[in-house]
Parts: structure tokens; sequence; C-alpha cells
């Protein structure tokens, strides 16, 4: 998929820093942008949310997950009991943590 942004002299600052932050994270301008548009729309989002954002669980797994939390697990994450009903894999709940975690990050970093 190719995406083209259109942007005005004024916007060529936000471009730096988004090539200065791909230096530093060894990563291209568009997977810079990619990150900060995920961090902007799944920051405060919980873990099943994003779950299903992502497309690797559906509604009926997340709730099935949910209910067993509330009833047999409830000393348990969310994510390890998806992982040990095998609706989601390591990865997926990996993934899900990381951009959630990226999300928190930030809002502590601002405040």
């Amino acid at each position: 998929m190719q995406t083209t942004i259109y942007y005005s002299d004024e916007d060529a600052y936000l471009l730096k820093q988004v090539d200065a932050k791909g230096r530093r994270e060894r990563k291209s301008r568009s997977a810079v942008i990619l990150s900060v548009l995920e961090q902007y729309f799944e920051a405060e989002k919980k873990l099943g949310e994003i779950l299903i954002d992502l497309g690797v669980v559906t509604h009926a797994d997340l709730a099935k997950g949910l209910e067993l939390q509330q009833t047999r697990f409830t000393d348990k994450l969310l994510g390890d009991i998806l992982l040990e009903e095998e609706f989601v894999t390591p990865e997926a709940v990996e993934r899900a943590l990381s951009i959630q975690g990226r999300g928190r990050q930030a809002d502590d970093a601002e405040g």
C-alpha cells in the first residue's frame, strides 16, 4: 500500500522531527509516521480493544476471555487467559502490549 502525504512549508519542521526520530530508532520515515498514528489512535484503549483493532481476536473470543477472567481466572491477566485459551498468539499479545505501553509512556512523559 502506498500513501502520499502533502504538507506545506510550515509543516517541514515536523518532517525534520520524524526524520530525527527515524535515525534514532533506525526506522524509515513511513514507519515512524505509522507508529505515531498508531500511538495516537490506540493510546487510551484496553488490551482487548487493541487486539480487536489488530484483527487477531474476535469480539466473541474477547467476550469469552473477559467472562473467564471474571468467573474462573480472577487472578489472571486477560492476555494470559487469551493465550491459554488459544484465542491469540504470543506475538499478538506482545504487539498489543507494546502498543499499549507506548501510549502510556508518551502520556507519562507529557504529564
